[in-house]
This record gives structure tokens, C-alpha cells and sequence, in this order.
């Protein structure tokens, strides 16, 4: 029987096409790229509640999984907070896999054949990232907070989807992922100022006559919007590849991108921009409790053609919160280890216990931070001891009206999703993106996690949250369940082992 080409052969084939020098390192990077999805793949297999999974069994250093069907799955005990890829193969039955594609092709579960594709094109894209740093990579402390953000080459984690980007060629990869170290050019697009929602303050530069110009995504625009634009605007994208930093202390600009890129599809809602100003104002209005340890990064403006797939916001950089001429660097979490920081259990402490002095102060207060490794930043001294934090992208974060009323502060004029005074909520949401996310990301290790963890909390005020994050299991979103899941909107979420315990 005939077999479509796999991901990894499309992408060797355009590789050949567009940069035939790089397809040697491509393809010597593959058995890595695999091994690296596979884990992330397991770690899933073997915490998230699957329903076709009906147990587990766990020896001295093995899993056993026996799905509905009868058939086992067996690999590695797994560590959930492991960031290295040390599961090269697992076995289904008799058979051995080392490709999690193909692994997933013959599980033969609901929803598993377009999971499988997506993460075919994980290992290949991560091949293709890795193998893009055949150049020397850049040494020592950038001078711009966005050169961080092009060291993150392998992505998420956590997610087995880590490098999937569907709908993206080669060359469209190479051009627009920050790891490959690109300047993009943004299009402007004109539109009638009438026409538009606008929060906050629209910048002059933005600005031709009646009309606005939106930044554009050059992906968006040739295959969402099928427009070409006459003007632009150089940019570096950030991790999130969407969002673009201007040079040389120029906005953050957030443009929509109609992808699926690692879990959802990237465009902007209209919600979002009518909460953008008040969302902004609010959080700056909190962190200023917060004794200068949390800085929030400004809204300056955002605006929709009253569509998701044409808006943009720009906000400002996080290098406005560094001092000036004092040597402070400002770095994302997701990077922090590139910086070699994390290789101090000490420094992991410090770390740790200033982070969670800022989420659990906002929390009581009343507002759950979103704080992965893309959306957390750090100001470190010249020493590199971590001094204070930096929040960026609202969108996300959770309000409740309760704690706030507690605590004699304003409630703010907001609705929808992000207002909730449901404490499971409100928890899961700080603590499975900066517990089981960016510290988690950071430790790359249980043990290092939790001792990182019990030497921070010690010093921690004893509050109904932190009773809660030092003796319940640790919330994760359950990231592979979700694409399993087409059917089901929203979060999904698992529980994995407390590292303080």
C-alpha cells in the first residue's frame, strides 16, 4: 500500500529547494527532534486522563499503560518536569517506536490520525530549527531584550506539539521563526479609521489621514487577507512569532496570524481589544502594591477592522523597565536557560521565591497571572540575581471581583471569560503556568523544581493558596488531551505529582 510522504520527507524536499547546504544538518537532526517530541508525547501518555486509557502501572523505572482495547504501552518512568528528551522509544505490544507520528497513527484512538500529522510536522520543524543554528550562534549578554527571545529554538516544553506549524512552507520557517533570526517586514495596512475599533491611543506614526495603518503579518497577508500592502515596517519576531519587536526600543506589535501554531489559532478578537486599555490600566494600577517587585508592560493602543483576522495591538517594550546605564538585562523565562543561570540551585531558589511572592501577592488580591515562559520576564543585575519581574499580554489572566472587594480595590469595568471568583480556577491558572510552566521550564527537573520550591516557600506568608500549592497535586494543562479534543472548547486540565511532596 501506498504511504503519503511523512512531514519529515516535505520538509527535506523543500530544504533541497530553498537551502540544499542545510539538509545534511537537517537530517542528522531528526533522531534528536524525535526523541525530544516523543518525550513530551509520554510525559502526556502517562499523566493526562485519557479515556482510553484505563491504567497505569508503574514500576522501579518502567510504565506500563493498558489501553481499552488490551494492548499495553510500555516506556521510561517519566519525569514531569524533565526538559531533556530521554525517551528515544517506547513499546506498543511486541513493537517499538521511536517516531511519536507513527506512534499515534497506531493507537488507533478518536482523533489520533490529525494528531499524528501535527506532530509529524513538530519533529520537522524542530529538525529544521535546530539545524538552523549551523551558524555561530551569538555569546554573552544581548544588547536588546528581543536577541533572548531567538535563543528559545526547540519551543514549548512541554507540548509534543513544541514546533508544529502547519501551513507553513520552508522557506515561509526559515523567514519568519525567530530562531532563524530574521527582520521581517510588517505590512501596513490602510484602513478607514471609521471602520475600526480602537482602544488606548493609535500612534501618530500609524496614522495616514482618516485611515489607520494595521500591521500585517506577511503570512497573513498573502494567505488569509490575499492583499498586498505598499508600506511596512521592519520588525524581529519574539517567541511567539506573531508578536514582532520594532528596533532599537520600538513597540512590541501583536498582529494576527490565522495559523495553528502549537495549540490554537493565533488571531485577535474583538473582546480583546475592547478590554486592552482597561485591562492595562488595571494591571499597573495592581502591580504598583506589589513594592516595585512586578512591572507590567503598557497597552499603547489596539484596533480591529472588526474582524479576527485583521487587528494588531502594540504595547510597549519590557526594556522600559530596565534602569538606565545599569547594566540590567530584562530576559524571558522560556530563555532563562540559555543565560546558564539555572545551573545554581541557589539562583533557582532566589528565583523561585520571587516569583511566587508576586503571584501569590496578585492572586489574593485577586488576579491569576498567566505566567509561562513567554509572558513572565526577569530583570536580572549585572550579577545576574534575579531583581524583579516583568508581565507582558493581558488577554489571558483571570479577575475576580471577590478577592478584589476583599481587598477595598475598584473592581474594574470587565466581562467575560477572564472574570471568574472560582478558586479552582483562579489557582489553575497561576499555577500551571508558572509552577508546572515557567519554573517547572526553567528547574527542568522534579528534584530541581522542588527544591527550588521548599526553600522559597519557607519564607512565604501561610495563605489558603499556598496551602493549596504545597499539599494538592500541582494543575497542568493537559496540552495532548486538548488536540484530542477538537470538540471540546476551552482549558482542559490535569493533576500532576507536587514536587513538595
Amino acid at each position: 500500500m501506498h504511504r503519503p510522504p511523512t512531514a519529515e520527507a516535505e520538509v527535506a524536499e523543500e530544504l533541497a529547494a530553498v537551502r540544499p547546504g542545510l539538509v545534511p544538518r537537517y537530517s542528522a537532526e531528526l533522531p534528536g527532534a524525535r526523541a525530544a517530541v516523543l518525550t513530551r508525547l509520554w510525559r502526556a501518555l502517562t499523566h493526562e486522563p485519557f479515556p482510553w486509557l484505563t491504567d497505569r502501572t508503574a514500576g522501579p523505572d518502567e510504565v506500563t499503560l493498558r489501553l481499552a482495547d488490551g494492548r499495553r504501552l510500555r516506556g521510561p518512568r517519566p519525569d514531569p518536569y524533565a526538559t531533556t528528551a530521554y525517551v528515544t522509544a517506547v513499546r506498543l505490544d511486541d513493537v517499538s517506536y521511536d517516531d511519536p507520528a507513527r506512534l499515534m497513527t497506531d493507537l488507533v484512538v478518536p482523533h489520533a490520525t490529525d494528531f499524528a500529522a501535527e506532530l509529524g510536522h513538530s519533529v520537522a520543524s524542530l529538525a529544521l530549527s535546530r539545524a538552523g543554528q549551523d551558524q555561530p550562534r551569538p555569546t554573552g549578554w544581548p544588547r536588546e531584550d528581543w536577541e533572548w527571545e531567538q535563543r528559545v529554538v526547540d519551543g514549548h516544553p512541554y507540548h509534543p506539539g513544541c514546533r508544529a506549524r502547519p501551513g507553513f512552507s520552508v522557506a515561509e520557517q526559515l523567514a519568519y521563526g525567530p530562531e532563524h533570526r530574521p527582520l521581517v517586514r510588517l505590512g501596513l495596512l490602510p484602513v478607514t479609521a471609521g471602520e475600526c475599533l480602537v482602544t488606548g491611543v493609535w500612534p501618530d506614526e500609524l496614522l495616514d489621514g482618516g485611515r489607520l495603518l494595521l500591521p500585517v503579518h506577511p503570512w497573513q497577508a498573502e494567505h488569509v487577507l490575499k492583499r498586498t500592502c505598499d508600506t511596512g515596517l521592519d520588525a524581529r519576531p519574539l517567541m511567539s512569532l506573531r508578536t514582532l519587536a520594532v528596533p532599537d526600543g520600538g513597540p512590541h506589535v501583536k498582529t494576527a496570524l490565522s495559523a495553528r501554531l502549537t495549540s490554537s489559532v493565533r488571531d485577535i478578537s474583538g473582546y480583546s481589544i475592547r478590554l486592552s486599555a482597561t485591562l492595562s490600566e488595571f494591571a499597573r494600577t495592581l502591580a504598583a502594591r506589589l513594592d516595585g517587585l512586578l512591572h507590567v508592560t503598557r497597552t499603547l493602543g489596539a484596533a480591529t477592522a472588526h474582524s479576527p483576522d485583521l487587528a494588531a495591538v502594540l504595547r510597549e517594550s519590557p526594556q522600559a523597565h530596565v534602569t538606565p546605564g545599569s547594566g540590567e538585562r530584562v530576559v524571558p523565562v522560556a530563555a532563562l536557560p540559555a543565560t546558564g543561570l539555572p545551573d545554581s540551585p541557589a539562583w533557582l531558589a532566589e528565583f523561585a521565591r520571587l516569583a511566587l511572592t508576586v503571584g501569590l501577592r496578585l492572586l489574593d488580591l485577586g488576579v491569576a497571572l498567566e505566567a509561562h515562559g513567554q509572558n513572565l520576564l526577569v530583570v536580572l543585575s549585572p550579577a545576574g540575581a534575579p531583581l524583579r519581574l516583568v508581565y507582558r499580554d493581558l488577554a489571558d489572566i483571570r479577575v475576580s471581583p471577590a478577592r478584589l472587594a476583599r481587598h477595598g480595590i475598584p473592581v474594574p469595568e470587565l466581562t467575560g471569560r477572564i472574570v471568574t471568583d472560582d478558586e479552582t480556577t483562579l489557582r489553575r491558572k497561576l499555577f500551571g503556568s508558572l509552577v508546572a510552566g515557567a519554573l517547572a521550564g526553567t528547574a527542568g527537573s522534579a528534584a530541581a523544581l522542588g527544591g527550588a520550591l521548599e526553600s522559597a516557600v519557607r519564607e512565604l506568608p501561610r495563605t489558603p493558596d499556598l496551602t493549596a500549592l504545597r499539599e494538592q497535586p500541582l494543575p497542568a494543562k493537559a496540552l495532548t488531551l486538548m488536540r484530542l479534543s477538537p470538540g471540546t472548547p476551552g482549558d482542559q486540565w490535569t493533576a500532576l505529582p507536587n514536587p513538595l511532596r
